[in-house]
This record gives C-alpha cells, sequence and structure tokens, in this order.
C-alpha cells in the first residue's frame, strides 16, 4: 500500500492514508503494545473528508484503550514502550526522547520488562540499579512469546545507571498520573551516588594557541563564539543570522541542531532558560560581521545556496554534520598542539575564563543558559580558586585591620 494524503501521525494520534489497491481511504489508530503485540484498528471511507470523520470515531471508540484492557496484567514492557510513544512524546526535547527510548529498550525493559507493573517493588529497582552498577547476570524474559534470556551485562558508569534511574523515576511517575500504579516505587529508592567526572577547561595560554591556529579556517568564527560565550555545540550549528543583531551587538540563541533518529532536525533549546540574548563582546562582533561578508560572497558563488539564514553552513549552505564539526575540532587541537579535550569543554573554558574575570556567578548562569544558579556552582565549584584566595586574604585584613586585597592577582 502507498500511503498518500496527510501520512502517518505519531503513535497514538492515528492516521489515514489511501490504498493502491483499490482507491479506498483508511482511517488507522494504533492502539499500542497487547500481550506483546501491536495492535491496530482500522476503518475505510470513500473519501479523505469520512476517513478523518472515521478517524474521530475510532478515538471516541477506543478512548482509554490505548493500553493492554486488563490493566491488572500489564507488564512493566508493555508500559514503557506505551510511554515512550504515548505519554513521552511533546515533553522533552527530541533528542532527549530519543536518548530516553534507547535505554529504556537496551536496560530498563529487558531487565523488568517481564514483572507486572502493579507488583513492581523496590527491591526490584535497587537489585536493577546494582547489577547494572556492577555488571551482574541479568536475567531477562521476553514477555509475549515465554522466552527467557540470559546473558551477563558489563558494568555500566555511574552518571548511566543515575540516568537510568531517573528515566525510569520519570516513567513510573507518569504511570501514577495515569492511575496505573498507586505510588512510584522508583521514588522510594535512593540514587546511586557517583562522583561527577572532573573536566579540565583549557587554560587561557591553551584557548589563544587553538584559536591562532583556527584563525582563516572556515569554522573559526564558531570556536571564538564557542570560547568567549560558552554557546553549547547544537545551539552553535542552529544559529541564524535573523538571531544576531550586530549593530547592537546582540545574540539571541532559540534553536539548537541536533541528529535525532537519524537525521538532522533544528529542535528547540535543550530548557526554556537556555533560550537567552547574550551581548557581544566587540571581537565576536568584528568576527562575525567578517564571516557574514566571506560567506555573501561564497553563496554568489554558489549554484544553490540551501539555507541563507544559517550562521554555520558548508559550502553548499546545508547545516553541518555535529559530528564533522567535532572531527575538525580534534584536528584543531592536534594542530595548535593543546590537549584532546571535548567540543563541550570550549564550554566549560569559558566558564573558567568568566570566573577568573570576577564575574557574578548569577550573571554566568545566564550567559550559560543554566536553569538553576545550583547546577553552575556545582559544576564549576572546583574552578574558584581566586575567588577562594580574595576570602582569605579579606578575613586576614579584617583580623589584623589591614586591607591586602590589593596583593591578589585580579584583585584591588
Amino acid at each position: 500500500m502507498s500511503k498518500r494524503g496527510r501520512g502517518r501521525r505519531a503513535h497514538g494520534e492515528g492516521s489515514i492514508f489511501r490504498r493502491s489497491s483499490d482507491g479506498r481511504w483508511c482511517a488507522q489508530l494504533d492502539l499500542g503494545m497487547v500481550n506483546g503485540k501491536r495492535r491496530t484498528v482500522r476503518r475505510y471511507a470513500k473519501t479523505e473528508q469520512e476517513a478523518l470523520a472515521k478517524l474521530r470515531e475510532l478515538h471516541s471508540e477506543y478512548a482509554g484503550q490505548l493500553l493492554d484492557l486488563d490493566r491488572n496484567k500489564l507488564r512493566v514492557g508493555e508500559y514503557l514502550e506505551y510511554w515512550l510513544t504515548e505519554l513521552l512524546p511533546g515533553t522533552v526535547k527530541p533528542s532527549t526522547q530519543a536518548s530516553y527510548a534507547d535505554l529504556t529498550r537496551r536496560h530498563l525493559i529487558p531487565a523488568l520488562g517481564h514483572i507486572q507493573l502493579a507488583k513492581l517493588s523496590k527491591d526490584d529497582v535497587r537489585r536493577f540499579l546494582r547489577d547494572k552498577a556492577k555488571g551482574h547476570r541479568i536475567h531477562a524474559k521476553t514477555f509475549g512469546n515465554g522466552v527467557v534470556a540470559r546473558r551477563t551485562g558489563a558494568p555500566l558508569s555511574g552518571r548511566t545507571v543515575h540516568y537510568l534511574h531517573a528515566i525510569l523515576r520519570r516513567a513510573l511517575e507518569d504511570a501514577r498520573r495515569e492511575d496505573l500504579i498507586a505510588r512510584n516505587v522508583a521514588r522510594e529508592v535512593k540514587p546511586v551516588r557517583y562522583e561527577r567526572k572532573e573536566f579540565q577547561p583549557l587554560t587561557p595560554a591553551e584557548a589563544r594557541k587553538l584559536l591562532a591556529a583556527a584563525e582563516g579556517d572556515r569554522l573559526y568564527p564558531l570556536y571564538v563564539l564557542a570560547l568567549l560565550l560558552g554557546l553549547r555545540r547544537g545551539e552553535l550549528l542552529g544559529l541564524r543570522w535573523s538571531a544576531i543583531d550586530l549593530d547592537a551587538g546582540t545574540l539571541r540563541v532559540k534553536d539548537s541542531l541536533q541528529r535525532v533518529g537519524g537525521e538532522l532536525r533544528f529542535t528547540g533549546t535543550k530548557t526554556h532558560r537556555s533560550r537567552r540574548t547574550i551581548p557581544l563582546p566587540k571581537v565576536c562582533v568584528d568576527v562575525l560581521r567578517q564571516h557574514r561578508q566571506r560567506q555573501a560572497a561564497q553563496r554568489a558563488e554558489a549554484e544553490d545556496w540551501v539555507d541563507p539564514d544559517l550562521v554555520f553552513t558548508t559550502a553548499r549552505g546545508t547545516p553541518l554534520e555535529p559530528q564533522n564539526v567535532y572531527r575538525h575540532f580534534k584536528a584543531l587541537c592536534a594542530a595548535a598542539g593543546v590537549r584532546a579535550v571535548r567540543f563541550h569543554d570550549l564550554r566549560h573554558s569559558c566558564a573558567s575564563l568568566l570566573f577568573e574575570l570576577g564575574v557574578p556567578l548569577r550573571v554566568i548562569m545566564e550567559i550559560l543558559g543554566h536553569t538553576q544558579i545550583t547546577t553552575t556552582s556545582e559544576i564549576y565549584t572546583h574552578i574558584l580558586p581566586t575567588q577562594y584566595r580574595e576570602v582569605a586574604v579579606a578575613l586576614d585584613g579584617w583580623f589584623t585591620g589591614e586591607d591586602r586585597r590589593a596583593d591578589v592577582p585580579g584583585t584591588g
């Protein structure tokens, strides 16, 4: 059957399409997983408008039946599939949704999927987290066909285990809101403790070497913005000229470019606080002006420029592939003779520089687009030596009656 017309919609929303075999229109509604199998209902009509009406009838007829009709027998795996396709979409970014789906299907469903949702216990959750952290043998029942798969899982990092716990906690909270369970047992289990990986931002000397090596490169402006403004890679690749006012010296962060489900997508920012307006230093204004002039000349020579509003593009005006930017950055680090750090560490390097310049924590939080100031302080606490020295010197001055703050570099 060839699907035309409005085409397939999101899972649970339903779809209509015209059959090539007889020309009839079909209204189709996916009810989700039932006993390990996907259940779909269809109604046929002569016209597209009639098919739309049939689809509305299906929604009315099967309202409340998008889960297993016998909720007392609903298993964790069936519910998690329903959660991924019905409850989660639209509540998180597409890239986050893809990450949740990947980890849920690779770890949560194989380990917990065979358990009845209503009977999932705190012990089940604790055992799952412990096994994932220590790499214990996992007994995973593939519900629906009765096959029991036994395998040994490799230990996961503390951060990944913590993330899996957060996903399960969110999924079960949605189940509680849907009146599928009385309480969220994952909320009653203490999260796994793990040490946050301490990053090593580029030193000012390393940052200058990196920019010197990039000067003249087509991505030089991208590295300048990353180091001086702390923009995320997706925010840089999704940046548009319409969001930049070079005369006023401001830049609005409102979009992000991510690879989701095998394709590049322009999505919203990571959080609502990530949508922010940043004042541009003069060096950024100058670099962007020159970049716009070079891009205009390149666009004039190109036969078919794809997107004239994107700031950073390929030679044809198409969006840049994030992984290609990462490879370019790695090669640049090698050419500059600086440590091979992650691209995201340029954002950390920006924060480090702002701290050293004495910029208040609240202002840094706004520039970086963090939702809470605690996020900023927790991530960057270990790069506050200058501020701590200022406190110690001020206390010495109070005790002795002398003001010695001028002895601290960058103060006085």
